[in-house]
């Protein structure tokens, strides 16, 4: 972060200037997100405004201290692995999203995103998350307060930690190959935790064993959201 300085002896504190980067490839969320900012927060410097995460990478500004990131970018690269290149270079993120459902939150979190703000929330949400990160605090907006993560691994039939996100991921319809990339291991070890969580639904009367059921299984159960 850097500090900005005003000329003179004006008896004031220097203000620390957070530099922050935004990703949306919806060009209106994006300049009203900026807008929002740059107008009303001035401790907030917006130095990049992209619709490609690549874009944010790529700018001549970056990296930046907070990089807010919009989930559902369409680009077919993990969230996962975004939050961890943008944090090997400096960068903290925030996520947001149309969505906040239960999968879409521990998958951010997990990979090191220290905040998650629906678009739906009120931009104070956003503006305390981008200062929180820039702090290494993290946050979690009020509207999210009942929304219990870690329950999820104890609602579940005695699976392992690696055994329910395998499941999870592969119920939001990524390919055995992303699952095994966003997890750190091979195809063959997410398959077997695939077939060792569906093994323990079913001896609990609960089939998963198509992608349809379990993409059912998965909209009740919070993990994902309705199409």
């Amino acid at each position: 972060m850097s500090q900005a300085r005003g000329g003179g002896d004006t008896g004031t504190a220097p203000v620390t200037s957070i530099r922050v980067g935004i990703v949306d490839d919806h060009r209106l969320v994006l300049d009203g997100v900026s807008a929002h900012l740059r107008f009303r927060h001035p401790d907030l410097q917006v130095v990049a405004t992209e619709t490609t995460w690549v874009g944010l990478l790529q700018h001549p500004d970056f990296p930046v201290d907070v990089a807010v990131l919009d989930l559902g970018l369409g680009d077919d690269i993990p969230v996962e692995t975004k939050i961890r290149t943008l944090a090997t270079a400096g960068t903290r993120t925030v996520v947001m999203s149309r969505h906040a459902d239960a999968i879409s939150v521990q998958s951010a979190l997990q990979a090191g995103a220290y905040g998650f703000v629906p678009k739906a929330d009120d931009a104070t949400e956003l503006v305390q998350a981008i200062r929180a990160a820039a702090a290494g605090v993290p946050y979690r907006a009020n509207s999210m307060a009942s929304l219990d993560v870690d329950s999820l691994n104890r609602t579940t039939p005695g699976l392992g930690r690696q055994e329910l996100r395998a499941l999870m991921l592969f119920a939001t319809g990524r390919p055995v190959r992303e699952v095994a990339e966003v997890m750190e291991t091979t195809e063959e070890t997410v398959k077997s935790y695939l077939k060792r969580a569906r093994r323990k639904y079913r001896a609990v009367g609960v089939d998963l064993g198509t992608k349809v059921l379990l993409r059912r299984h998965a909209v009740r159960e919070g993990w994902i959201g309705p199409e």
